[in-house]
C-alpha cells in the first residue's frame, strides 16, 4: 500500500468552502486514478489541511499528487496561504479496527 499526501493552509474560516470544493473537484481526480483504495482530508485547529489517498503502487501514488496539486493550484489556491506540498511513499505501518 503507498499513501499520497498533500498538505496545505488555508485562510481562517475556509473549512466549509474546502470541504464543498474537495468533495466536487478532488475526490473525483484522485478516486480516478487506477489502484485507488481510500481519500483522507484532515483539517486541523491551526487550518492546516492534509489530504491523504491511498493507493496499491507507487506510480499511482504519484499520479495523484501530480494532479491534485495542479487541481489545487487552479481551483484551491485562493483560499489557501501558500503553495500546497506533496509527497508520496510506501506505507510502512498501518492497522484497522
Amino acid at each position: 500500500m503507498y499513501a499520497a499526501i498533500r498538505q496545505g493552509k488555508a485562510k481562517t474560516g475556509m473549512a466549509e468552502e474546502l470541504t464543498r470544493r474537495i468533495k466536487e473537484g478532488a475526490i473525483p481526480i484522485i478516486s480516478d486514478v487506477e489502484g485507488f483504495m481510500g481519500y483522507y482530508v484532515v483539517y486541523a485547529p491551526d487550518d492546516t489541511v492534509t489530504a491523504i489517498s491511498l493507493f496499491n503502487n507507487f506510480a499511482s501514488a504519484e499520479e495523484a499528487n501530480r494532479r491534485a496539486i495542479a487541481w489545487i493550484e487552479k481551483d484551491l489556491a485562493p483560499l489557501l496561504t501558500g503553495p500546497a506540498t506533496a509527497m508520496a511513499g510506501p506505507v510502512i505501518v498501518h492497522t484497522l479496527a
